[in-house]
């Protein structure tokens, strides 16, 4: 939740919505529309996101007491208040009337194609610029990230494994939500699976294994505890042999009536360990056995992969996909349409 969400702005909004006030201009009716004007990652399109944030945003606006008595003692150069009183008090009581029309999230757009068109008294529409690009830029961004990995991957489920990566605990949020909206079928970050309903994926890392005396120690004890979710890691010690230890679990717990999940590999020549991992499941007769492959990937790296004959099933990015990690942000913006003219104008 956010502290203010009327603060969630650029001091230069404040300042025009003051000028609008003072120049009796507040409630001249215009429109507003976000749009970007370059497709992220050089795509020819982005996947909409954001929509259903913004719209909480929108519908908890507001300015606290405590915002106003913090606007009150903001200062101009000559060290008096940059604010009068009298518009503080309008900011403290306004209820937004804008109107609102909206691209569906997990469309697919196009430059200057409008993803947000907001209608409405000026002072209104003009504070509302800074959270809405905000909130639709990085959550299209994402999203666009996310539909590249799931066309790459053709068919096989992306798993979003971002949080550690993600810019802080807010940019985490949105990219799991955005991610799930741009094509990927799970995610690690159980606060977003929490939230937003999306189904959570994960079992164990590399420190489970190394505070084992051994391996097979490590997926037998780790099977004991949860038979129904074993998806053993095996490359912390020798990968191949970690694959023969994560089918001798396998074969222990189908006797009591569960399967092995399947295998992830996290280093190494995913490629080719995939393919001699295959055929060590295939002959030990798990040829259901998912194999997950994670370690930095991208849409490049899956495609690649794909192209060598991975016999990689699941496929979790983490950090090339929460952080946007080869563009940095998408060049949205919001530009007035039109106003309404006084009559007599």
């Amino acid at each position: 939740m956010l502290e203010s969400s009327g603060l969630l702005t650029d001091l230069y909004q404040l300042t025009m919505a003051y000028g609008y006030y003072r120049t009796a201009r507040a409630n001249r009716e215009s429109v507003f529309h976000l749009f970007f004007r370059r497709s992220p990652f050089g795509s020819a399109y982005a996947i909409a996101a954001g929509l259903q944030s913004a719209i909480d945003y929108l519908q908890t606006y507001e300015f606290s007491e405590h915002d106003i008595d913090y606007l009150a003692g903001l200062p101009g150069n000559d060290s008096k208040p940059i604010f009068d009183l009298e518009f503080l008090h309008y900011l403290r009581d306004l209820k937004l009337t804008v109107d609102v029309d909206a691209i569906p999230e997990g469309t697919v757009v196009f430059e200057h194609q409008p993803l947000l068109r907001i209608r409405g008294p000026i002072l209104q529409c003009q504070l509302l610029e800074t959270a809405l690009l905000n909130i639709i830029n990085f959550q299209t961004l994402i999203a666009t990230k996310a539909s590249r990995l799931a066309r790459v991957a053709k068919g096989d489920p992306v798993l979003e494994f971002g949080l550690r990566r993600a810019q802080g605990p807010d940019g985490a949020m949105s990219a799991s939500r955005a991610a799930y909206i741009g094509g990927c079928a799970a995610t690690s970050n159980v606060l977003a699976g929490k939230r937003y309903g999306i189904p959570v994926r994960g079992t164990h890392a590399h420190s489970w294994v190394m505070s084992f005396d051994s391996e097979l120690e490590a997926f037998e004890a780790y099977a004991s505890v949860m038979p129904n979710n074993c998806v053993f890691l095996v490359d912390t010690y020798d990968t191949l042999e970690g694959v023969r230890n994560a089918i001798e679990v396998a074969k222990q717990i189908t006797t009591k009536g569960y399967r092995m999940v399947g295998i992830r590999l996290d280093s190494g020549d995913l490629a080719q360990l995939s393919i001699a991992a295959r055929e060590l499941l295939d002959r030990a007769g798990l040829k259901d056995a998912a194999i997950v492959a994670s370690n930095d990937l991208d849409e490049r790296i899956i495609e690649s992969l794909k192209n060598q004959g991975a016999c990689i099933n699941l496929w979790g990015v983490g950090t090339k996909l929460a952080s946007a990690y080869d563009q940095a942000a998408l060049g949205g913006v919001y530009k007035l349409g039109a106003i309404k003219k006084e009559k007599g104008n």
